[in-house]
Formats: structure tokens, C-alpha cells, sequence
């Protein structure tokens, strides 16, 4: 295998050895928690233009279910979205060796064909020390031979990259409930819009900044994506008239939809030291001793000192103590900051999706 150097923003190199696209990234660092469930981390467009550090040892030893599969409404069987989202991964120890029943290829010839380069050999838990302690940074990964720029802070908006670029509709699949979704997709998973059909739900699937106000429909799904909220000022503008309407029909939102519901409610929202990625991320709700295991993916959480006398803040991370979901005292809108809709996931809180669903009934 070709030497590689991980080099951070502040100078730190890491050796290891280059496996996936032979070519040189750049990115944020961070590091994911998850024990499994690689393929569904990297094509979470939660994860654009990060570089991700795996924290579990081994990665790859049961290779990648068929990246082509889908189902009859054209949403991908396997995968979150139709490619890797994440700039590059760094791991202890590639297995180039797979086995699994439902395996169609190795993790490497997969991120070789979608361009994605990978360092493994690193010392993953040292790096995830560091991290932990500095915070995140920009980071690039050079292969030998390879030559690469200094890695610049990206001010690009992400979830314009994001997020699809025409209206599209999909019809349920599961028993009909007549009622009409409006999503408005800052970087969904495809687990999300697959549940919400699963429910029996039309999902009107939006672009970040379209004014789904002119549209005919019961309740306002805000779905998951990546980078600072701030960048989404038209989908913020969009929220702003949506709460401001007589007719009042509920509203959930998760991830940055958690954020951007927020925002729009009059809060502020800060950059986390280190974010939180992973799928076993403990969260409290508020006011009670019931904690939940989730999947979370994000940089960003919400100041719920700033929320006004209608909101309170609905869950609090057990870690850091940071926001984790915030709900409208009296109307039926409320957002969380984790996945409660993904797979892999411990389903601890599809509950509260189910929430939702009884909203519209």
C-alpha cells in the first residue's frame, strides 16, 4: 500500500497508508463514534465536506451492499443519498477483506470509483484525543507522491450542494392517510422520506430555498443537512412565514432542521467545539429522567437561553449539555437535533416521529 500523511491545520502530521481514490483532500476533521453502519454514515449529506475519523478499529470487513439498488419510488434500498458525502475517512485498520450475505463489494473499490480518498494505519484514538481537546480543524490527506494545497476554511453553503434542485413528489406506500407532507430538503436522508411514506404520508419534496408557502398542504417537515445555519437564510425566511400564518398545521424538524426551526422562532446557534457524530449519543428530555440513545451528525447546536417565552428547549445532550431539541409551548412545532428516523439506529426515539404522525391525524 502507498504511504499517506494526514496533516491538520496546526502543523500535526499522522503516517499512514493511502487506500480508496489515489488523490489529495482537504476538509474539517471530526470524528464519528458509530461501531457500524459505515455505508450509511458516508452518504449522509450531514457529512459534506467533513473528513471523518471512525473511531471503531476495524472498518470494512463486511464490505458494501449494491450502491444501485432502489426501491419502486426511486429511493436507494441501502444508501442515504446516491453517493459519499464525506470528503475522506481516516481508520486504524482497513480490511481489504469482506464478508457479508449482503456485500456486493469492498469499501475500497467503492470509494475508489466515487473518487474518495482514505488513510488508514492512523492512530484513531490519539487523533480523536487531540480533537477532543482542540477541537475540530481542517485537516488534508496526502498520498505519497501526490502534491496538495493548504487547506482553507470552506465558506461554500453546503446545503445548497446539498439538497436537490426541483420539486419532487412522492406517493405513499404505505395505508393512505390523505394528508400531504411538505419536506423541505436541506441534505434528507433517504431514511427520512422513506418513513414518512411508510406512514402512509404524501411527501412534497422541496429545494432549501423554495417558498413552499404557495404550496397546498397539512404539516412542514424540516429535514437534516449539513454545515452553519446561517448559510440557509431563505429557508429561515420561508419558516419565518410559516409560523406567522392564522392557519396553524404542525411542524417537526430534525438535525438542522432543529437549527433552522429555531432560528426562525428568534434564537441563536453557535459552532460545538468538536460536534457530535456517531449513533450512540445519550440525550435527556428536559424536565424529566427519561434519556434516549441517538444518531447525530452535526457542528452546530442551538443557544436555548436565547428562545423566547413561546419555546422551550425539549431535550439537552448528556455529554456537553448542549440543545438537543426545542417544541412551541402551545402549537403543534417542535424539532430535535438527532436522527430519530435512521438507520443504523438504536430506536429509541422513533417515537417521536410517530409524535408527528398523530399530529396529522
Amino acid at each position: 500500500m502507498k504511504r499517506a500523511t494526514l496533516r491538520l491545520q496546526d502543523g500535526t502530521e499522522f503516517q499512514g497508508y493511502a487506500f480508496g481514490a489515489d488523490l489529495a483532500t482537504s476538509g474539517e476533521v471530526v470524528f464519528n463514534t458509530a461501531m457500524a453502519g459505515y455505508p450509511e454514515t458516508l452518504t449522509d449529506p450531514s457529512g459534506s465536506g467533513l473528513i471523518m475519523v471512525l473511531t471503531y478499529p476495524l472498518v470494512g470487513g463486511y464490505g458494501v451492499p449494491s450502491v444501485e439498488a432502489k426501491e419502486a419510488n426511486g429511493l436507494y434500498s441501502f444508501m442515504e443519498s446516491e453517493k459519499i458525502c464525506v470528503k475522506a475517512i481516516v481508520v486504524g485498520d482497513y480490511s481489504p477483506e469482506f464478508s457479508h450475505w449482503n456485500a456486493k463489494e469492498s469499501l475500497d473499490a467503492w470509494m475508489k470509483r466515487e473518487g474518495i480518498p482514505g488513510i488508514t494505519g492512523v492512530d484513531t484514538r490519539q487523533l480523536t484525543k487531540m480533537l477532543r481537546d482542540k477541537g475540530t480543524m481542517m485537516g488534508t490527506i496526502i498520498p505519497e507522491g501526490v502534491s496538495a494545497s493548504e487547506p482553507q476554511v470552506e465558506d461554500a453553503n453546503l446545503v445548497e450542494l446539498a439538497s436537490c434542485k426541483d420539486v419532487i413528489t412522492y406517493q405513499p406506500t404505505g395505508t393512505p392517510v390523505g394528508k400531504r407532507v411538505v419536506l423541505v430538503d436541506c441534505g434528507v436522508k433517504h431514511s427520512t422520506i422513506k418513513y414518512l411514506l411508510d406512514c402512509g404520508l404524501e411527501v412534497v419534496r422541496v429545494p432549501w430555498n423554495y417558498d413552499f408557502n404557495e404550496l397546498s398542504f397539512d404539516a412542514l417537515f424540516l429535514a437534516d443537512g449539513p454545515g452553519n445555519p446561517d448559510m440557509c437564510v431563505a429557508t429561515i425566511e420561508n419558516i419565518k412565514k410559516f409560523l406567522a400564518n392564522p392557519t396553524v398545521r404542525p411542524c417537526m424538524g430534525i438535525c438542522l432542521g432543529n437549527q433552522l426551526l429555531a432560528k426562525a422562532a428568534g434564537a441563536t446557534t453557535s459552532k460545538l467545539k468538536y460536534g457530535h457524530h456517531g449513533h450512540s449519543i445519550p440525550v435527556r428530555e428536559v424536565g424529566s429522567t427519561k434519556c434516549y440513545v441517538t444518531t447525530q451528525n452535526h457542528n452546530y447546536a442551538v443557544d436555548a437561553s436565547t428562545l423566547n417565552s413561546d419555546w422551550e428547549e425539549w431535550f439537552q445532550n448528556m455529554n456537553d449539555g448542549s440543545n438537543e431539541g426545542v417544541r412551541h409551548k402551545k402549537n403543534p412545532w417542535f424539532a430535535v437535533q438527532f436522527h430519530p428516523e435512521t438507520n443504523p439506529e438504536a430506536g429509541d426515539t422513533k417515537n417521536l416521529l410517530n409524535k408527528f404522525i398523530e399530529t396529522l391525524k
